[in-house]
């Protein structure tokens, strides 16, 4: 099969305006303004109020190509329209070809009738999304989050470029994905579906072709081996692969792909070729009953692994942007933290086939949702053939891929549900929306009949969960701490202290987080120096969540000292929020096997923001990311601590005699190989001398944390103390910490007097004094360092420069916020 590209420079017309701007395509209403000049960058300080007006309006993408006789003599030309965004007409040379209204579906049709030999014109007119949600809104009221446009939900369009508590107003329209010409002789694939079977030294591979054409066809089939060797198909479609090798997530094992490639036949003339990359593996996720209750977890090979990383949202509001480069730098960052696994939130879009490509290689585990999140939809007939459509295309486009771990149904619409269900029990017959029976009625008609039966059709081998969270559906109690998946928000919305982590031995944590606030570097991004208070008008408009900012100084107050200027105050906001996950992550691996997953909120942003993201827009690294790469270890050493009442919000005034100077350590051990090694730890003053030390040897099972017995201080000053602790293997350190008795804004700090210098690629940190949260910075906001915000018994501390370079070096700790 050949194509013709129609991507290339196209002409876009805003609907009551004469002028035309060149776009380039793919491509967007604000892609083209921007590229011309017309718009003001939309992310700084409040122009996004101004673009969200734009998209009132309607605006027509066109272009001419040119068609040749023996074109036209192709038995079959289809206009495929791989992303359309998103309600469209179709029309070429002035005669209609067809209406899109779902940016998810790729949408065909035959156009070799309207077609003529020499040059022709495609034109796509596209309604405002902002008018039709808000009209859809007032003929259907349904809930739908507050964050968003009214309406969202009433039109197939990723939900978060109608707003949401970390995203910005910015609903663009445009031919956001590939688009051509299709020239089919006598048939095509569809897909192809490949089922794994395997068994001692073998994997069994049966292929199944989905062909599209009325043309008797035969095909052929063949493996590539990572090592060059072939295999071919035998007459029923089968591949024995012999001695395969196993594809595992990051941190488990390797991760080699084998190439297959179909070939189709009409007459024996090749009709078409399907070429994908596939790995090697048994992946589903297990419920095992147990002492608890029921586990969830994943299951690779035979082996139960802990999810380790984070939620991932659209990489930008102009989807444009978001190329193979940019998904891979974020996705090998993800990795390099030593993240196994990436979920695909509910509200922004299926990603691009390269997202998948990456993931393969660099073994991230994708928890895929379908797009529906913090809302009701209606499911009209028209509705429901649409959703059909587009989850049988995407289920078909992402199947084969070794990285996907589930599909699951929506993001946290069970939980609203049952939520409304307990409060219309109580009597509250107007619970979240007008009609809310119907709306229940339709949501298990969607989550727990629809899809799971696509995709027992279509992806028979790939798992499916209803909701996210869920205890497995019917609304029976989704907030179960004994079964299935959570979302746990006590810790931040519900102000709770990072210690109330410890009370919850939840069995896979697939949101969780806490806010901070980009460098100083973003910020400036989009303000003025008058802009550069929290408070200001610019900066919340560049925090969404409600309340926020008050938040996160609240919780400050508990934890720090308030800092001294407005850069203080943003990295001591770093500190917070990497202090707040590590607490949920170290407790629930020191738990593993009761607790199998800690997906943190978020991992990237879409616009520079305040946010729970520990990867800005910019791609700069907070100070959670680098925590982390500590805290996802595959070895990770950890202090369970007793007491820190200072962490209470309840409590504001400190009283030493409440805490008991004591904790006890744990190694965490997330490799499949058993580890032995000797653990140190010490008592040590504000200046790191020691007060009483010790080493204990330890073998850790694989796959298994173990505890070491308490070590109690006794009387010793909470606030003069502090204890350090590391995990020595082979004569390394590869694992280590700190832990403070009392709040760092009561230790009694005293200067480190801290330095750094550049030796080549290292940067040597030198401290006199024990320094917490050191943060290197150069004038290249983009550095990134092998370790940053860590903590040094004084001594020198080298680390590697990886990215970027580090001229002017600058660094600071907690000593400094005040």
């Amino acid at each position: 099969m050949k194509s013709i590209a129609l991507n290339g420079l196209w002409r876009m017309k805003i609907a009551d305006q004469i002028d035309q701007h060149e776009a380039l395509i793919p491509g967007s209403v604000y892609s083209a303004l921007l590229a011309d000049g017309t718009m003001d960058d939309p992310f700084y300080r409040e122009n996004e109020l101004e673009a969200f007006e734009l998209l009132r309006k309607d605006f027509t993408f066109s272009r001419s190509f040119d068609i040749d006789i023996d074109t036209l003599n192709t038995p079959s030309i289809l206009l495929c329209c791989e992303g359309l965004d998103t309600l469209a007409q179709v029309t070429i040379n002035g005669q209609k070809v067809g209406d899109a209204d779902n940016m998810y579906i790729t949408w065909e049709w035959d156009v070799k009738s309207l077609l003529h030999s020499g040059t022709n014109e495609i034109s796509i007119h596209f309604d405002s999304p902002i008018e039709y949600a808000l009209d859809a809104y007032e003929k259907s009221p349904g809930w739908g989050s507050s964050d968003a446009t009214p309406g969202f939900q009433h039109i197939r369009k990723a939900h978060c470029m109608y707003g949401w508590d970390w995203g910005p107003r910015l609903p663009d329209a445009g031919i956001w994905r590939n688009i051509s010409l299709l020239l089919i002789d006598q048939a095509r694939f569809e897909s192809v579906m490949i089922h794994q079977e395997h068994s001692e030294n073998q994997v069994a591979l049966t292929l199944t072709p989905e062909i599209l054409g009325d043309a008797q066809t035969t095909w052929t089939a063949a493996v590539t081996a990572p090592d060059g060797k072939e295999y071919a198909a035998d007459e029923d479609g089968k591949i024995i692969v012999e001695d395969p090798e196993l594809w595992w997530p990051a941190g488990y094992g390797a991760q080699p792909l084998y190439d297959v490639c179909v070939t189709l036949y009409a007459d024996g003339v090749k009709q078409d070729t399907w070429n994908r990359r596939i790995g090697l593996r048994t992946l589903s996720i297990s419920r095992d009953k147990d002492e608890w209750g029921e586990e969830f977890c994943h299951i690779i090979n035979g082996v139960k692994v802990f999810a380790m990383g984070a939620d991932y949202i659209p990489e930008d509001n102009i989807l444009q942007r978001v190329n193979p480069e940019r998904t891979r730098r974020l996705l090998e960052d993800a990795k390099l933290a030593n993240f196994n696994t990436i979920r695909i939130w509910g509200g922004g879009y299926y990603p691009d086939n390269f997202f998948f490509d990456i993931c393969d290689e660099l073994g991230l585990m994708v928890w895929q949702d379908f797009m529906y999140a913090c809302a009701y939809y209606d499911l009209t007939p028209e509705f429901e053939k649409s959703i059909t459509i587009e989850s049988i295309q995407n289920i078909k486009r992402l199947r084969h891929h070794a990285s996907l771990a589930l599909f699951c149904g929506n993001n946290e619409m069970e939980s609203f549900h049952e939520a409304c269900i307990h409060a219309r029990m109580k009597g509250d017959m107007e619970a979240f929306a007008p009609s809310a029976q119907h709306h229940h009625a339709d949501y298990i008609k969607m989550y727990e009949y629809l899809l799971p039966s696509l995709c027992e059709k279509y992806a028979p081998q790939t798992f499916y969960w209803p909701s996210s969270p869920s205890s497995g559906g019917s609304f029976d109690n989704t907030g179960d701490q004994n079964r299935g998946d959570v979302h746990y928000w006590d810790v931040w919305h519900g102000e709770k202290p990072f210690t109330d982590y410890h009370k919850f031995h939840f069995r896979y944590v697939s949101e969780f987080g806490f806010q901070s606030f980009p460098c100083l570097e973003t910020v400036e991004s989009f303000t003025l120096p008058s802009d550069r208070n929290i408070f200001s008008r610019v900066m919340e408009r560049h925090q969404r969540n409600q309340a926020a900012n008050g938040k996160i100084l609240a919780y400050m107050s508990q934890t720090y000292l308030y800092p001294k200027d407005f850069d203080q105050l943003l990295y001591t906001s770093q500190l917070l929020q990497a202090d707040a996950i590590r607490y949920g992550v170290e407790h629930w691996r020191r738990n593993r096997g009761r607790c199998m997953g800690a997906i943190i909120w978020q991992l990237n942003d879409c616009w520079p923001v305040a946010s729970w993201a520990s990867i800005d827009y910019f791609g700069r690294w907070k100070a959670m990311h680098y925590a982390a790469k500590r805290f996802f270890a595959p070895i990770m050493i950890s202090a369970l601590e007793e007491g820190e009442v200072s962490q209470n919000p309840k409590i504001n005034e400190f009283h030493p005699e409440h805490i008991e100077r004591s904790i006890t350590l744990c190694i965490a051990n997330e490799s499949r190989a058993d580890v032995s090694g000797v653990v140190h730890w010490a008592l040590r003053n504000p200046d790191a001398s020691i007060i009483t030390s010790g080493d204990t040897a330890v073998t850790v099972p694989a796959l298994s944390s173990a505890w070491l017995d308490k070590l109690d201080f006794g009387d010793t000053s909470v606030t003069a103390t502090y204890a350090s602790f590391s995990f020595e293997v082979d004569g390394k350190t590869i694992t280590d910490g700190t832990k403070l008795f009392c709040a760092p804004k009561h230790f009694e700090f005293i200067d480190p007097a801290l330095t750094a210098r550049n030796e080549g690629d290292d940067i040597i940190v030198t401290a006199a004094a024990f320094a917490k949260s050191i943060c290197i910075q150069s004038d290249d906001a983009d550095m990134l360092l092998s370790d940053n915000f860590f903590d040094v018994n004084a001594g020198e501390t080298r680390v590697k420069l990886l990215r970027g370079s580090a001229e002017n070096l600058r660094v600071r700790s907690v000593f400094d916020i005040a």
